[in-house]
């Protein structure tokens, strides 16, 4: 996802706009920052510790380990689950391209399957691309949904496959009561345009799992167990500052409400656009799935042609991604024949959703999508 940093200004209806949500929290998150700042507590220091017992306490997991991006938490799972070449990680195409180069990035091989008609994974794809060089599988909760992860577990449990899961648009969505990410090892990206976002990059991997936590901490401050002062990787760079934690820190205390307040504006999408000839809205079946709409993705049969009249009505909208992830060459990932990614890349559309967008602009974006001649 891009935001162009004059977009509020040029849209009535942006798709997100942090000025608003720098406005709407800025005593607290100056508080935040000046704490840092005051006491000089730059980089692995009490308001990273803090965040990440917060972080855990709220998915559920034992432990929580601020990292620098999403991507890195993915591949510090992977590097946990002992992937590497010659193994083999199944996960889906329609994502963002990190959750696949975290794999290249092991060694490994990408094998990529095809999504259902909620942007998930198809799990019987996921199940058919198996093979004895499987090592691990890359659920990727796009969108703010959970995977069928009873299912998805179920089978990896089975053939002692390892299971990460990209929880990095997932943060508060639920299956069966459970968070995204605190099945097995969770990856979250803390973007800034995520409904979680500091004012940089940071992402964090959650666990129950003592020893991949311990091996993320050091591998994150490379390679150093910061307590004795011990090497024990050849590590990277990669921890969450001060400064994004502690941001993140005061965001997180109100975030089960935004997550409600997203809830709140899809089932207004809902009711003012069920019905439009042409346009599949993401609302799926399973009372076990609870969605936090990280994007509110829906799909038009003139996404283009949509999206420009959006964009005259004054609203921004965003496309994720109108490029299939193996047409950039450059990637080397070959020509996998997965139909239903492909039909999402000509059709998705995401509308503006974010915990400043009001149930006002929502009718605006209703009004105008109503408004499109047909």
């Amino acid at each position: 996802m891009t935001q162009s940093t004059d977009a509020p200004a040029r849209f009535r209806v942006p798709f997100v706009d942090p000025r608003k949500a720098y406005r709407d929290y800025k005593d607290e998150i100056d508080a935040a920052i000046a704490d840092c700042l005051e006491n000089g507590d730059l980089i692995h220091r009490r308001q990273l510790f803090d965040f990440e017992r917060d972080l855990a306490a709220y998915t559920g997991a034992r432990y929580a380990v601020g990292l620098a991006s999403g991507y890195h938490a993915l591949f510090f799972a992977l590097l946990a689950a002992k992937v590497g070449p010659g193994d083999e990680v199944v996960t889906v195409a329609h994502t963002f391209a990190a959750s696949i180069s975290a794999i290249v990035h092991t060694g490994a091989t990408p094998v990529l399957v095809d999504v259902a008609d909620d942007f998930n994974m198809n799990v019987d794809a996921f199940e058919a691309a198996l093979t004895e060089k499987t090592k691990a599988v890359i659920p990727v909760h796009l969108n703010g949904r959970s995977c069928d992860m009873e299912r998805i577990m179920k089978i990896a449990d089975a053939r002692g496959i390892a299971v990460i899961e990209d929880a990095c648009q997932a943060l508060g969505a639920t299956f069966r009561g459970k968070m995204c990410g605190s099945f097995a090892t969770g990856c979250f990206s803390f973007y800034p345009f995520k409904a979680l976002g500091c004012y940089g990059d940071g992402g964090a991997l959650i666990t129950d799992d003592e020893a991949v936590a311990k091996m993320a901490v050091r591998l994150r401050y490379n390679g150093e167990d910061r307590q004795t002062g011990e090497f024990h990787y050849h590590g990277y760079s990669a921890l969450l500052d001060n400064l994004h934690a502690s941001v993140l820190g005061a965001k997180l205390r109100h975030f089960p409400a935004w997550v409600e307040h997203r809830r709140a504006l899809a089932d207004r999408y809902r009711a003012g656009l069920v019905g439009v000839p042409g346009l599949g809205l993401p609302h799926f079946e399973g009372a076990e799935y609870r969605d936090s709409y990280q994007n509110y993705a829906i799909r038009s049969d003139r996404r283009d042609d949509l999206r420009a009249h959006l964009s005259k009505s004054g609203i921004e909208t965003i496309v994720s991604w109108a490029k299939p992830v193996w047409e950039h060459k450059a990637l080397g990932l070959g020509s996998p024949d997965l139909p239903e990614t492909l039909r999402i890349c000509r059709a998705v559309l995401s509308l503006p959703m974010s915990s400043e967008t009001t149930p006002e602009q929502v009718d605006l974006v209703i009004d105008a999508i109503r408004s499109f001649p047909r």
